[in-house]
Order: structure tokens, then C-alpha cells, then sequence
């Protein structure tokens, strides 16, 4: 059955580590609760939800997306490019093991699951601050015994590659081309977030929905004129850690 995993946020959440985004005060009440929101609405749209506790030890912990890649035959657990982050694979690893085979990327390389999007047999790895060419080139050596392919992207201007690009299905992405090397996706049809809704391209398709931030009402409407069936989510207080909705939950199919 379709599994999400995810993390409560951590009451240390005011402390996160921020690239892009200013700092500024975080109501831990309504995070809270904006992330209890986000959970319940997975479970709307069929997940099971595995909640792990939040840790004050991992302020971003809740970014479950990062420490993990989840493929159907195995789990390739990530070497983060954020080394104060590293501590939150071991955890990750542990509920995941019942799951999948575990791999694991090495050093020197860096790998974060936010700059990994799968579309059918390829995967799309952004070459960030936070990810090397090397964890592009490891993860595919890892993953090319199951006839996976690794398409390296390099990403400027925000943290991963899915704050720049997701995929919706159906050979179309939601995209702002000043943050990617585009001329990788040629093949795709892309829909562009409007410029004064940079950050919006990272939305989660779940089944024929589509959830996206309520903060980015201009995209929402490219999409539902596109014919997308879209969900909103209020993730306000969360959008203020550098948030998104891919990564926030490690979504795959489980017994």
C-alpha cells in the first residue's frame, strides 16, 4: 500500500538551517499543527502514515525527504551535504530497514533526497550546494543493476532541485527555469511558475491530486487550468525552515 513516512517537527525547529530565506520567528504551535494538517491529508488521499517523533537534536528533522531515496527495490540512504544534518540517517535508515534494502552513499560524495525527482526509470539528480557530481555518479552506480538511469542538473539560486522543478505526471513538470539547467528537461512539457511565485514549483501529486502551498494562489490556477485536481495546504510557519511539500514525507509503495 502506498507508505508515507514522516517526522513531527522538532521543538528546536527555530533553529533550522536556512540557504535562501532570511530568519525569521517561527510559531512552534501552528507549525505543529500545519504539519499534523499536512500528515492528515496524505492519509486522505490513501497513504498510511508513519510518524516518527520529532527530535530537539534535529531541528530540520521534519525534512525526511533528504536523508532517503526510495526507489521499488531498494532505499539508498544519503551522505547530506549539510554535515550537522548527518545524525538523522541513522534514524531514518532504522524505520526504513523493514521497508527496503538499505545502500548508502559515501564519502566524500554528498547526496540529499531533495535534489532527487524520479520520473519513471530516471532520476534526476541536482548538482547543489548541498549535492556533488560524485553522489550523482555513486547513486547511479547503486541503482544501475536495476536498469535506473542518473541525470545529473545543475541547480542555482535555491537548496535542491525539486524547490526548482517537480514532476506532475504525464510528461509535464512545474518549473522555474532561472534555478536549473532546463535544456536537460527538452523532452518535457513545462508549466512556469509565475516570476512573482518563484518558490512555488515544489508541489507533491499524490494519485490525481496535486497538493500545493495556499500561499502561491497564482500557480494553484496555472494548474487547475491545466486540468490538474488541486489540494491546498496551508504550510505558512513551515515555508519560514525553507519548507516545501516533497519534503516534508518519504512517500513509496509497501506491503
Amino acid at each position: 500500500m502506498l507508505t508515507a513516512l514522516t517526522r513531527g517537527v522538532s521543538p528546536n525547529l527555530e533553529s533550522c538551517q536556512l540557504e535562501f530565506f532570511d530568519r525569521q520567528p517561527i510559531d512552534l504551535t501552528r507549525a505543529i499543527e500545519q504539519h499534523r494538517a499536512y500528515e492528515t491529508a496524505l492519509a486522505s488521499l490513501g497513504a498510511r502514515v508513519i510518524s516518527l517523533p520529532g527530535r530537539p537534536e534535529f531541528p530540520d528533522g521534519m525534512f525526511v525527504e533528504d536523508p532517503a531515496i526510495v526507489l521499488d527495490e531498494l532505499a539508498i540512504i544519503c551522505r547530506m551535504g549539510s554535515e550537522t544534518r548527518r545524525g538523522e540517517s541513522a534514524s531514518i535508515a532504522e524505520a526504513l530497514t523493514q521497508f527496503r534494502e538499505l545502500k548508502s552513499i559515501s564519502e566524500p560524495a554528498t547526496l540529499e533526497g531533495g535534489d532527487v525527482m524520479r520520473v519513471g526509470k530516471t532520476l534526476y539528480a541536482g548538482v547543489s550546494r548541498r549535492s556533488s557530481r560524485e553522489g550523482s555518479a555513486q547513486l547511479e552506480r547503486l541503482i544501475g543493476p536495476f536498469d535506473y538511469r542518473v541525470v545529473p542538473v545543475p541547480v542555482s539560486g535555491c537548496l535542491h532541485l525539486k524547490s526548482a522543478v517537480s514532476y506532475l505526471g504525464d510528461a509535464t513538470l512545474l518549473a522555474n527555469r532561472q534555478w536549473i539547467d532546463a535544456g536537460v528537461f527538452r523532452d518535457f512539457r513545462i508549466i512556469d511558475v509565475p516570476r512573482d511565485e518563484p518558490c512555488a514549483a515544489n508541489v507533491l501529486r499524490i494519485g490525481d491530486t496535486v497538493l500545493i502551498p495556499a500561499s502561491f494562489s497564482k500557480t494553484r490556477k496555472l494548474l487547475e487550468d491545466a486540468g490538474f485536481n488541486v489540494m491546498q495546504l496551508d504550510i505558512s510557519e513551515l515555508q519560514k525552515a525553507e519548507a516545501g511539500l516533497t519534503c516534508s514525507s518519504l512517500i513509496f509503495e509497501a506491503n
